[in-house]
């Protein structure tokens, strides 16, 4: 089991940092675990009941919200990935629109959507559990940005949290 904490990560990555802060817990097994367990307990009933209202002209769907969610935990953990076998290989960033353009999410069910981030985080945990705390120290570049595999794992959590919370703020309302 993981024993990586928060506060053994070195450097904190510009922009990605405030995704780190985000997390309340220390340790990343906990703080994806949790996280996981606030995904599900969500109230997807009533996400389901705001369809395609957006909270303001430009911005994104539920599902929209999701297939994002969901491809950052694609991308975050292949990242994670690479850096944790000491691949030195500069990595892009990508353009969160562009793929949520591209995504077909507003096609897919809202369930199937969900059911994909519980796949993907799940794959996640255990991707970092098989990590030594030696490899979760590593470090790559990636979109000029210096990140560690245990910033990568809190990064996961942190995103999530994050945009969580913009649907509680934001999208929750659309439902009344």
């Amino acid at each position: 089991m993981m024993q990586a904490l928060k506060s053994e990560i070195v450097a904190k990555p510009n922009y990605f940092d405030r995704y780190i802060a985000a997390v309340p817990e220390d340790n990343l097994h906990l703080a994806l675990t949790n996280s996981l367990e606030n995904w599900i307990s969500m109230d997807w009933d009533r996400l389901a009941r705001i369809g395609d209202k957006v909270y303001a002209p430009g911005k994104w769907t539920i599902k929209e919200v999701v297939q994002h969610i969901n491809d950052t935990e694609r991308i975050m953990s292949y990242r994670a990935l690479r850096f944790a076998r000491n691949d030195r290989t500069l990595l892009p960033g990508y353009d969160e629109n562009y793929f949520v353009e591209h995504s077909n999410a507003n096609e897919r069910s809202l369930e199937a959507l969900q059911e994909e981030f519980i796949l993907l985080r799940k794959s996640a945990v255990n991707m970092f559990e098989s990590f030594t705390n030696e490899s979760l120290l590593h470090r790559g570049i990636c979109f000029n940005v210096d990140l560690s595999v245990l910033a990568l794992g809190f990064i996961l959590a942190g995103h999530q949290i994050h945009h969580m919370n913009i649907i509680r703020e934001r999208y929750f309302l659309l439902a009344e």
